[in-house]
């Protein structure tokens, strides 16, 4: 749950606090104030597009913070664990995200930096933006089916996958048959490459092994009189023990005995002692390794012409395949190393360049297999939806009743894509369907405003206050598959007045119950079922007004909290445009009717069934929920409300 939002040099607010509660959050005021800052500093917060012209003017940078209360077990915790950040002592989670005017961005989580797109995985369990443009969205055909994919919960993983493995088959398979001629001569030249890598059979790091042993025959001769001339320096002549040149180990030897006529006698000297009895010992070793050494180094003139001649077969391969000009491939430069690749990436190419009959028959068989897989995958995708649609249908259809639209009907439209003949098409049921990533539907949402109406689709047959509703209604209908804590609404009542005002300021009540819900609004009807109202106030430098001001005739917003009179006054504003006694009493009677409306709706979560008081609708509006409703849905009462028929 959010907690608090600190929004500074964003628009036209230079500082600004909102502090949140559960329940439903208001935020009003007059048009231009910088109500719609607040969503925008939400949506940055939460990861979205970091947009400098949103910079206040004269500011460098401008920053949204925000602290949420998440549980330390939640997923939310673990992945700003991850990230590097921590909770707080108390449980808190601080989120902040700073933009600057060179359009670079920063983002933090519980104070480690991380990428934004952290933010935004974080918002997918913690918080759900609803403003109009989303409005304007659901009215796209896609949308409205990812609108009853979300409802119905559906995992298109798979699908996906088979559809991507069929489409690649039907590449592949077209790919050989129609080059058959290019790739048979390629297969030709691969086939050439491979059989005289095959011929050599060449092994991994020979080439660096046969340049050491070419080196060590060809200088036998020296290397033999070097190892001598430093054996008999280290050990002495061997073959004449009587030589007059001192050779190391005697020396060594000689300073050994002086050291040992006065052993005991000092520490330090003693030490010194010891270390040169061990270089004595190194001396020995290393004299009998250079014995041995001479003994396996032989001039062998056989064997070198056997070793150069080895070596001029790998170079042969080298230049024609290690260098990259082999035959059309391209492997790395690298010696024998890059043939041994070559050699890999041309029995790979091979095997697709494959166009025998059997070759091209094993490959139609895939593309089948893959099909046959793609179209039971799409067929229960098919299925899953038309069942969810039926029950979206029933949802939105009672939430609409409750809306001021009790005649109206929505309908969740599951059709087949319509094939085209140059796209991927299947057969599901005995009907041609043309296929996609997402299965082969079709979905749209009809509105029949009442019986004698037509069913439309919704961004044809709906005014601007209908949609609007449709819209409300498919938002209460989903917020049961929803499972982030706050849902925030910007202006999602436009159009909307009087009655239907009324009820959408009812349902987005009744939504409170299960979520914090946070609404941008112009409506007092909506306004005054809010558990907490915030109010957006802009001022002009030198003129007077609540909000605070700068220099220069710059508009500065603040953003403060109403309760008793001053939010009777702010409602009587949104009602009237003025503070007048009529504007007063009608605020207050709005009020009134919204405490009493609270209070039955806890009543109602009791006592299943009641209906309305106060004469503010009939029993005959009423209406029982429909069977498969979510949790949150909560639409009705059981008292003769009109019922989908579907």
């Amino acid at each position: 749950m959010l907690e608090e939002i600190r929004i500074r040099g964003l628009g036209v607010i230079s500082d600004a606090v909102l502090e949140l509660g559960p329940g439903l959050t208001v935020v009003t005021g007059e048009t231009g104030a910088g109500k719609t800052m607040v969503v925008t500093g939400l949506a940055l917060l939460f990861g979205g597009r970091a947009d400098s012209s949103r910079l206040r003017a004269g500011v460098d940078s401008a920053s949204v913070e925000g602290r949420l209360l998440v549980d330390s077990d939640s997923v939310t915790a673990q992945a700003v664990t991850e990230a590097g950040g921590d909770l707080d002592t108390d449980g808190s989670l601080v989120l902040r995200r700073v933009i600057t005017a060179a359009g670079r961005s920063r983002a933090v989580a519980g104070g480690a930096s991380v990428p934004a797109t952290v933010l935004a995985r974080l918002a997918e369990n913690l918080v759900a933006v609803h403003g109009q443009s989303d409005q304007q969205r659901l009215t796209q055909p896609a949308e409205q089916r990812l609108t009853l994919d979300r409802f119905a919960g559906l995992d298109l993983a798979d699908c996906r996958a088979a559809f991507a493995q069929w489409r690649a088959a039907v590449a592949e398979l077209a790919r050989r048959t129609g080059a058959a001629r290019e790739l048979a001569r390629e297969t030709e030249l691969l086939q050439h490459g491979l059989a005289e890598i095959a011929r050599v059979d060449p092994q991994p790091g020979e080439d660096v092994e046969l340049a050491g042993l070419a080196a060590r025959l060809e200088h036998a001769d020296a290397l033999r009189v070097a190892a001598r001339t430093a054996h008999d320096a280290l050990l002495g002549d061997p073959d004449d023990p009587t030589a007059d040149l001192p050779d190391v180990q005697s020396l060594i030897a000689a300073a050994g005995r002086a050291l040992g006529q006065v052993a005991g006698t000092d520490t330090a000297l003693d030490q010194l002692s010891t270390r040169l009895a061990e270089l004595a010992a190194a001396a020995t070793d290393v004299g009998s390794e250079l014995a041995g050494y001479q003994a396996q180094l032989e001039a062998d003139p056989a064997r070198l012409a056997a070793v150069h001649e080895r070596r001029a077969a790998l170079n042969s391969l080298i230049r024609k395949y290690g260098d990259g000009t082999g035959y059309g491939a391209t492997p790395p430069e690298g010696g024998l190393g890059a043939v041994l690749d070559w050699a890999a990436e041309a029995e790979r190419r091979l095997a697709a360049a494959d166009t025998s009959d059997e070759a091209l028959a094993a490959l139609a068989a895939e593309r089948d297999a893959a099909a046959a897989r793609y179209t039971d995958l799409a067929a229960a995708v098919s299925e899953q939806r038309r069942l969810a649609a039926d029950r979206l249908s029933q949802l939105i259809t009672a939430e609409l009743s409750g809306l001021a639209m009790p005649a109206a009907t929505v309908r969740v439209e599951v059709r087949p894509r319509h094939p085209v003949e140059s796209g991927p098409q299947v057969v599901i049921g005995g009907q041609p369907a043309g296929a996609g990533p997402d299965g082969v539907d079709e979905v749209e949402i009809t509105l029949r405003p009442h019986p004698d109406a037509p069913a439309l689709a919704v961004q044809r047959g709906a005014s601007g206050g209908e949609l609007s509703r449709v819209m409300l209604a498919i938002e209460v209908a989903l917020a049961g598959t929803d499972p982030v804590p706050t849902m925030v609404f910007d202006e999602v009542d436009a159009g909307v007045g009087g009655r239907a005002a009324v009820e959408v300021g009812r349902r987005l009540a009744r939504l409170a119950r299960k979520h914090q819900v946070v609404v941008v609004t112009h409506l007092a009807q909506v306004a005054a079922f809010a558990d907490r109202h915030l109010v957006v106030d802009k001022a002009i430098a030198g003129t007077p007004g609540r909000a605070a001001t700068e220099a220069g005739g710059v508009t500065r917003s603040d953003i403060r909290s109403v309760a008793g009179e001053d939010r009777l006054v702010e409602l009587a504003r949104m009602l009237a445009g003025n503070d007048s006694a009529v504007a007063r009493e009608h605020a207050a009677q709005l009020l009134e009717d919204a405490r009493a409306d609270t209070a039955e709706l806890a009543v109602e979560r009791r006592t299943p069934g009641t209906a309305r008081r106060n004469g503010r609708r009939p029993p005959t509006a009423a209406a029982a929920d429909p069977p498969g409703s979510p949790p949150v849905a909560e639409p009705a009462r059981t008292t003769g409300r009109r019922r989908s028929s579907r």
